[in-house]
C-alpha cells in the first residue's frame, strides 16, 4: 500500500479544545475542515456555531495562531451539510464532548465519508479508546486510535498516542512523525487506561496537594508558593494553574478516574469544597472567579483576592512567607533545591513538612503505575515534563532527593513503598537513571520489569547541546560561553550566563572564535549559535551598563559598544557560515546576534525584538544598520541609485516603528512580518529538533560552497528628506501626548541613524558609518538621567518605565 499522506485534516467539534487543535494544524500550514453541529435558528446561518468558534480563536489569549492570517487555512462547516468534505481529509480528529454515546454516534455518521487511507483519532482525555470504536468495522479500527492533545495545543508539547488493539502500526508511526516534526509535539505512547499517563499522575498530584493543604491548615497562596518554580513546576503554583485550566476540566478528569477505578490505594478524592465551587460556577479565569478573583479597590486599581477554602469567602490575597523558600532560592540547580528542601527536619519546619507529606507520595504513586499506565519510568517523566511543564519528572526528582534516604524515612513513617522501588534497591542500584555513554541519549533508565538498566531512547532528529558536550567535548570555554564540537565539522557557540545576557565573556569568545585566521577556522566548516536554555538571550548585561553609567565611565561604555559591534560583525563576515538558532526570548542584543547570522533556524515560539527604547536606548550592536540594509533590499535600492523613493520611505518607516515601539514578535511566523526573520529563514516546530535542524542547515551551507558577504561601502543614505518625514511623525506623537519628551529624544536619534544622518539623499556611506552613528547615539542617551531611571526600573521590576 502507498505511504500515508497528509494533504488536509479535519477536526470534529469546535469547542475550546477542538478549535485550538484546528488552529495549531493551521499554524503548521495544513488546510483544516472544522465541523460542529448545525445551527437551526436561522440566525447567522447553519455554520453560526463553528464560525463563532473561529472568530473566538482570533481573539484568544494566549494566541492560538502564530499569526492571525493563518486562520485562512481553516474551512468551517457542520455535521449535517458538510460531511462530504471529509473525503479529502487524510487525518480526522474527533474532539466532541466527553460522552461515549455522542462519540460513538458521530463515528457512525462520518464512517461512510472517510477515504480509504484516512486516519481517524479521538482527542478524549480518558474515555476508553477501545469502547469508543468497538461497534465500527475492522477496516475503520485499523485506522483508529487515540491522540490526546494537551490544552492549549499550541503551547503544550505533550501528545499522548494511545493505540487500539487493531490499529495499523504504520498509521501510528505516520501520525507520530508528523506530530513531532510539523506540530512540534513530544510524543509519549500511552496505554488505554483511565486518563492515560499525564492526567493520571497530574490529578493525583492535585488531589494530594489539596489533601496536605487541609491536613496542615495552609492557605491557597501558601500552597501556590510551595508548589511553583521552587519545585521546577509552573510558576503559577497549583491553584493559579487550576484557575487557568478551569476547575470544571480538572473535576471532569477526577470524576472520570473515580468512575473507572475503585479502591486505588493512596488516591485521595477531591474535597467537598471543590464540589461547592463547581455548584456555584466558580470555575476559574473563564468565570471571573475560582481559587482567585480579580476586582478593583476604591482607587480603581486592580487587586487579586484569594479564596478561603474553609469559608468559601474571598479576602485580600497575601504573599506567602516561608524561610526555607528564601534559603533555597539561590541554589544553582533544581537538583540542589530539592536536596535542600528535604534536608530540613519536617518536625521543625512547615515547608519541609509539606514537602515530606507530598513528594514521597507522588513519587511512590508514580512507581506503582508502572507497568499499568506506561511500560517505563521514562514515559511517565516525559509526560509530566511535556504535559505539565515540570522541569523534572517524578523519578528524576526522586533521584535528586536520594532514593535510598527517602525510602528509609518513608518506611520509618510506616509508608509501604511500591514494588518497583523495592526492585530498584534490591538490585543494588540507588538511582532511577544513570549515565550511559553507549546510549544514544547518553543515559539509561532502570527498567522495573527486568530489574536492569536500559538505554534511554533519543527520538530521531533530536538532540541537545549538553549531549553534544558529552559526545564530542568542549573545545574552549569561559564563564559566559562555550565552543562545543557537534561533529561533522560543525561547532556550537553556547551562551550560559543568567538569562544568557551578553557580557564580556560572550563578546570575547564569539569574536575570537569567528575571526578569520583563527584556530576555529581550521577546525570547523560551519558554526551554530544556540543553547539548551529556556531563552536564547535577554540582551546585553544591563546591570554592568548601569554601574558604568552611574560611575560615568564613558570610555568603558564606548569600549563595550565597540566590542559588541565587533562581535556582530565577526558573525556576519565570518568565512564560515554561522547559523543562529534563536528560541524563546530573543531581545535586544540577542536579536542583534540573530540578525547578523548567515542564516537563521528559529524555533516556532520565538519572542524576538529590538527593545532597547524601553530602557531609554537604541540598538547599537548593528541592529539599526541591518534594518537599514533590509529596507534598502526590499525597496530595490542599489549602490549609486536614488535613496528617497516612496518604496524606501515606506520600508524605513515600518522598521522605524518596529524599533521605536520596541515591538516583540509573538511567534517566529510573526517575526518574519516584522523583518526580524526573512522568508528564507526556516522555522523548526519542535524545540527538541532545533539544534539538529540548525546543524543540518550549517552543513548544507558549507557543502554548497559558502562565501561570506563583503561589507557594503557605498550605500546611498536616505538622508534629510526621509529624516524630516520621520521626525514629523515623532512630533505629532508628542503633540498627541502618546509619548514623552524622553521618547522624542530616543526616536529622533533612531530616525537619525536609519537615515544616515542629516545628509544629502544618496550620499554614499558604508556599514561602518551606520555603526558609528549607533555608537554616538547610544553614548549620548547613556548620559541622560531618564535613561538611567529606565534601566534601574527594568532591572528592579522586569517592566519598562515610560518617563
Amino acid at each position: 500500500m502507498p505511504p500515508f499522506l497528509l494533504r488536509k485534516a479535519a477536526v470534529l467539534g469546535a469547542g475550546n479544545m477542538g478549535s485550538r487543535i484546528a488552529a495549531h494544524l493551521a499554524n503548521a500550514g495544513i488546510p483544516v475542515v472544522l465541523l460542529d453541529i448545525a445551527a437551526d435558528d436561522g440566525q447567522g446561518g447553519r455554520n453560526r456555531i463553528v464560525n463563532a468558534a473561529l472568530e473566538a480563536l482570533s481573539k484568544s489569549k494566549p494566541a492560538a495562531f502564530f499569526e492571525p492570517s493563518l486562520a485562512r487555512f481553516i474551512t468551517t462547516g457542520n455535521f449535517d451539510d458538510d460531511l462530504e468534505k471529509l473525503r479529502e481529509c487524510d487525518w480526522i480528529i474527533e474532539a466532541v464532548s466527553e460522552n461515549l454515546d455522542i462519540k460513538r454516534g458521530l463515528l457512525a455518521k462520518i464512517a461512510p465519508f472517510r477515504n480509504a487511507r484516512g486516519i481517524v483519532t479521538t482527542n478524549t482525555s480518558g474515555l476508553p479508546i477501545k469502547q469508543i470504536a468497538e461497534m465500527m468495522d475492522g477496516e475503520f479500527r485499523r485506522h483508529w486510535f487515540g491522540t490526546h492533545f494537551f490544552n492549549p495545543p499550541r503551547y503544550m508539547r505533550l501528545l499522548e498516542i494511545i493505540p487500539g488493539a487493531d490499529t495499523d502500526p504504520d498509521a501510528i508511526e505516520f501520525v507520530r512523525q508528523f506530530a513531532s516534526t510539523r506540530l512540534g509535539k513530544t510524543i509519549v505512547m500511552a496505554k488505554d487506561t483511565p486518563n492515560f499517563i499525564g492526567n493520571r499522575i497530574g490529578i493525583f498530584v492535585m488531589a494530594s496537594t489539596i489533601g496536605v493543604m487541609q491536613e496542615m491548615d495552609l492557605t491557597i497562596e501558601q500552597v501556590d508558593a510551595l508548589t511553583g518554580s521552587v519545585l521546577g513546576w509552573p510558576k503559577t503554583g497549583t491553584f493559579r494553574l487550576a484557575d487557568m485550566v478551569g476547575l470544571d476540566v480538572l473535576a471532569h478528569v477526577a470524576v472520570n478516574l473515580a468512575e473507572r477505578i475503585t479502591g486505588e490505594a493512596g488516591s485521595p478524592p477531591l474535597p467537598d469544597f471543590i464540589g461547592e465551587m463547581l455548584q456555584r460556577k466558580w470555575l476559574g479565569d473563564k468565570a471571573g472567579r475560582g481559587f482567585y478573583k480579580k476586582t478593583k479597590d476604591a482607587s480603581g486599581s486592580e487587586v487579586r483576592l484569594g479564596l478561603d477554602w474553609k469559608t468559601l469567602e474571598y479576602r485580600p490575597s497575601e504573599r506567602a512567607k516561608f524561610p526555607l523558600l528564601d534559603f533555597v532560592k539561590n541554589a544553582e540547580s533544581l537538583s540542589e533545591r530539592i536536596k535542600l528542601l528535604l534536608a530540613r527536619d519536617p518536625r521543625k519546619d512547615r515547608a519541609a513538612e509539606f514537602y515530606w507529606r507530598l513528594l514521597p507520595a507522588v513519587w511512590n504513586y508514580s512507581a506503582q503505575r508502572v507497568p499499568e499506565i506506561a511500560d517505563s519510568i521514562a514515559s511517565i517523566d516525559l509526560a509530566m515534563k511535556a504535559g505539565f511543564n515540570w522541569e523534572m519528572g517524578p523519578f528524576e526528582m526522586w533521584d535528586a532527593a536520594g532514593v535510598s534516604s527517602t525510602v528509609e524515612k518513608m518506611k520509618a513513617a510506616g509508608i509501604a513503598v511500591a514494588p518497583g522501588v523495592e526492585a530498584l534497591l534490591a538490585s543494588g542500584y540507588g538511582t532511577w537513571y544513570r549515565d550511559d555513554p553507549a546510549a544514544p541519549s547518553g543515559r539509561a533508565y532502570f527498567d522495573i520489569a527486568s530489574a536492569a538498566y536500559k538505554p534511554l531512547p533519543l527520538a530521531p532528529g533530536t538532540g541537545s547541546v549538553q549531549l553534544a558536550k558529552k559526545s564530542h567535548g568542549i573545545v574552549k570555554e569561559n564563564p559566559g560561553a562555550s565552543l562545543i564540537d557537534l561533529g561533522d565539522g560543525v561547532a556550537c557557540l553556547e551562551f550560559h550566563t543568567k538569562m544568557n545576557s551578553i557580557g564580556s565573556d560572550i563578546l570575547s569568545l564569539v569574536t575570537q572564535t569567528l575571526r578569520p585566521g583563527g584556530d576555529a577556522m581550521g577546525q570547523f566548516e560551519a558554526f551554530v549559535i544556540t543553547s539548551d536554555a529556556a531563552n536564547f538571550s535577554a540582551g546585553a548585561n544591563l546591570m554592568q551598563l548601569l554601574l558604568a553609567i552611574q560611575e560615568q565611565e564613558w570610555d568603558d561604555v564606548e569600549a563595550v559598544i565597540r566590542s559588541f559591534q565587533a562581535m556582530t560583525q565577526a558573525i556576519k563576515f565570518c568565512p564560515r557560515p554561522v547559523v543562529v538558532a534563536p528560541f524563546g526570548l530573543c531581545l535586544g542584543g540577542g536579536a542583534e546576534v540573530t540578525l547578523h547570522g548567515a542564516a537563521r533556524q528559529a524555533h516556532a515560539e520565538l519572542y524576538m525584538g529590538l527593545v532597547e527604547t524601553g530602557v531609554g536606548l537604541i540598538p547599537a550592536g548593528g541592529g539599526c544598520k541591518e534594518m537599514v540594509l533590509h529596507a534598502m533590499d526590499e525597496a530595490g535600492v542599489r549602490e549609486g541609485s536614488r535613496s528617497d523613493s516612496v518604496e524606501l520611505m515606506d520600508a524605513l518607516r515600518r522598521r522605524f516603528e518596529t524599533v521605536a515601539m520596541a515591538k516583540v514578535s509573538t511567534s517566529a511566523t510573526e517575526a518574519r512580518t516584522m523583518d526580524y526573520l526573512s522568508s528564507s529563514d526556516v522555522i523548526t516546530m519542535n524545540r527538541d529538533r532545533l539544534l539538529h535542524d540548525a546543524k543540518h542547515r550549517a552543513c548544507e551551507m558549507a557543502k554548497e560552497g559558502y562565501s561570506a558577504p563583503l561589507p557594503r561601502t557605498a550605500i546611498p543614505a536616505p538622508g534629510e528628506n526621509v529624516l524630516a518625514s520621520l521626525k514629523m511623525g515623532v512630533r505629532l506623537m508628542r503633540e498627541g501626548e502618546y509619548i514623552s519628551d524622553h521618547d522624542v529624544k530616543i526616536a529622533n536619534w533612531l530616525a537619525y541613524i536609519l537615515c544616515g544622518g542629516n545628509v544629502t539623499p544618496g550620499t554614499p556611506v558604508g556599514e561602518q558609518y551606520f555603526l558609528d552613528l549607533e555608537r554616538q547615539a547610544f553614548l549620548s542617551l547613556c548620559g541622560e538621567p531618564k535613561t538611567a531611571e529606565r534601566i534601574a526600573h527594568t532591572l528592579k521590576t522586569g517592566k519598562p518605565l515610560r518617563n
